[in-house]
């Protein structure tokens, strides 16, 4: 990773509306405009949300016992208004199983504070997409 801070990602263009996004340790994804089976770029701020939450959530509750599921579904309406095309009515839904007994029921009585903290404090996607945040654009021409 460069630096202490910094995240980046590379997009190269594949092909008409198709594109290839790499990360600092060589993993791909193909980006689409959701003709193909590619995930489109809305497709993958869902996942980068429910992503980021899980991360921040799972080590949280694992430690109270080891979850025998651990599933995030998100939804959003995309509109398009005044404001332009974005998101609506975003969900998270957890569906996440635990074993009984006492590790269990502690990680369940857990579970909401976490997710509750996750959104209001730890996870980076959400934090971002609530306090809203603007990208500086910057054209070179080759």
């Amino acid at each position: 990773m460069v630096g202490d801070t910094e995240r980046s990602v590379e997009l190269a263009r594949t092909g008409p509306s198709r594109y290839k996004a790499t990360n600092t340790r060589g993993t791909t994804l193909e980006i689409g405009d959701g003709s193909t089976d590619d995930f489109t770029p809305v497709e993958l701020l869902l996942a980068a949300l429910a992503g980021c939450t899980a991360i921040t959530v799972d080590p949280l509750v694992s430690r109270r016992a080891e979850p025998e599921s651990f599933d995030v579904h998100t939804r959003a309406d995309k509109v398009r208004d005044e404001l332009g095309n974005h998101l609506v009515d975003l969900l998270m839904r957890f569906e996440v199983a635990f074993g009984m007994g006492e590790a269990g029921d502690e990680a369940r009585a857990l579970l909401p504070d976490a997710i509750a903290k996750a959104e209001e404090r730890w996870c980076t996607v959400a934090r971002t997409l609530a306090i809203g945040a603007t990208a500086q654009i910057e054209i070179h021409d080759l």
